[in-house]
């Protein structure tokens, strides 16, 4: 009866987190596409991007990725045993380290600005580039610690099984960075050019500080009031920092795959920074849809019943989630390999984002919709052994993907050890490809955990398919249609 009830939660929840993330990912489609049409996929957009990169990068692999995991798989045990009150304590005592512990990473951050461009540019870009890259770098920094508290906000919420509004948080990131980048933007260069891309910094800022405070009311109505408490020594902290140590190593692989792709895409010229990290968005869009979604909603369900030793709830409710994750993300990867051109066609090709930009993008997304789905049951699968103690199973799956993700792209791009082809095609080609292969190969290993498998509920899912497709289709044609408005006087004056 309680395994069949918390399905029931799993797939209701499923639901509610999809169509937030649905809502969050058009937002984030809407703010790349009016980012690509007012800059092309040139030098500034670039500059933008890879500046944007490491602050993006820690978010994914320490706020949203191992702090995340750690800290809902610890609080959700101390709920299942001990209560709220013990819950309460540990998530101050984690809010305050996690604060300390950022604020100092994003000093650093600001401070070495210009040896960690240089480093993810692989010493490539002119200095007037690497320049204003690391002024947008260091605007943006403070994003991070930001995103992180924001990223622990939403774990307490989803432990409690509150999971609409944390869902709903990054949609108000989107928000704020397409009102407040492009209207301070617009404001400091109304043709935009390189002094607007500060406009788009700040924005990024502005973003990040909403989607922390929208969860705010959520996290009061549950119970939580913040008290700093330093006394780190603890238990439970100790146990969430036992826990970051193997995941991070586990999703260390994804992060160091796109530092490589970013050394190799950077060493090119303008462009293909721009073409790589366009086609890895629309990637996303599937995965946070589905993967995203179903792993938030799984791990709090799967830690409890790893807390108090229901392994067979434990299976069921893992075997279900993985399912459903095949069932939604392999139509997805189909469509983004077949229709991959007139996708990006629609959404991205306006104002200065040209034809051969199109078909550069495109021919990256065909290889990276390969990997959507092992990505996606990753994003389910990891966090469970976490949940049972298997912490370093994932981490030791993830050990020889880094030396593929250097040796790969670069036998695929050069015809010479040390000398790249002209053509970025084969290049892009590589990346792509080498991130898909690494990522199915870590789905390899079959696992006992999974248990016996009950059957999913088909119908629900179909419809969130069918859900996903025709919103995202409306969001796309309408914004592709104020965009041709918009857009066109400001083409023409540029010419």
């Amino acid at each position: 009866m309680a395994v069949s009830e918390n399905r029931r939660v799993s797939t209701r929840a499923t639901g509610i987190v999809g169509i937030a993330i649905l809502s969050s990912r058009i937002l984030g489609l809407i703010r790349e596409q009016i980012f690509a049409g007012l800059f092309g996929a040139g030098k500034y957009l670039d500059a933008f991007l890879m500046a944007f990169r490491l602050p993006n990068l820690l978010r994914d692999l320490f706020a949203e990725g191992a702090l995340s995991t750690a800290f809902i798989t610890t609080f959700s045990g101390k709920i299942a045993t001990e209560g709220d009150e013990s819950a309460w304590r540990l998530a101050n005592k984690v809010a305050t380290l996690t604060a300390v512990f950022m604020s100092a990473v994003t000093l650093l951050g600001i401070v070495f600005a210009p040896q960690l461009v240089d480093l993810l540019t692989w010493w490539s870009w002119p200095p007037d580039k690497t320049e204003l890259t690391i002024w947008l770098t260091r605007i943006m920094w403070p994003f991070m610690l930001l995103v992180s508290l924001a990223a622990l906000v939403m774990g307490m919420l989803n432990a409690k099984h509150v999971f609409g509004p944390p869902a709903m948080a990054s949609s108000y990131f989107n928000l704020g960075s397409i009102i407040g980048g492009v209207g301070i933007g617009w404001w400091l260069d109304p043709h935009f050019g390189a002094r607007s891309l500060t406009g788009l910094a700040i924005g990024t800022l502005i973003g990040g500080m909403w989607q922390l405070t929208a969860q705010f009311p959520s996290l009061r109505r549950v119970g939580y009031k913040y008290r700093a408490d330093f006394q780190w020594r603890d238990e439970g902290v100790r146990a969430v920092l036992t826990l970051m140590a193997p995941a991070i190593i586990a999703a260390s692989a994804v992060q160091v795959n796109v530092l490589i792709n970013s050394g190799f895409a950077a060493s090119l010229g303008n462009g293909p920074v721009s073409w790589l990290n366009i086609a890895f968005r629309l990637m996303q869009l599937p995965l946070g849809i589905f993967g995203v979604a179903i792993g938030t909603v799984t791990l709090p369900l799967v830690s409890k019943s790893a807390a108090v030793g229901n392994i067979d709830e434990f299976r069921s409710i893992l075997a279900s989630g993985m399912r459903l994750a095949f069932l939604l993300t392999i139509p997805s990867a189909i469509g983004l390999a077949m229709l991959a051109s007139p996708i990006i066609s629609v959404i991205y090709q306006h104002g200065r984002f040209t034809a051969g930009m199109t078909k550069e993008t495109a021919g990256a997304l065909q290889f990276y919709s390969i990997g959507l789905v092992a990505y996606s049951a990753l994003k389910v699968l990891t966090p469970a052994f976490y949940a049972i103690g298997k912490r370093n199973t994932p981490c030791d799956w993830n050990k020889p993907f880094p030396e593929l993700a250097f040796h790969f792209p670069a036998r695929l791009g050069t015809s010479r050890p040390g000398v790249f082809h002209q053509h970025c095609s084969d290049n892009q080609f590589s990346f792509a490809l080498r991130a898909d292969v690494a990522a199915d190969a870590r789905t390899g290993k079959p696992s006992h955990v999974c248990g016996s498998c009950q059957d999913l509920p088909g119908r629900f899912a179909a419809r969130v398919n069918l859900l996903a497709g025709k919103l995202l289709v409306a969001g796309c044609l309408g914004t592709s249609a104020l965009l041709r408005k918009t857009l066109r006087p400001l083409c023409h004056n540029s010419r």
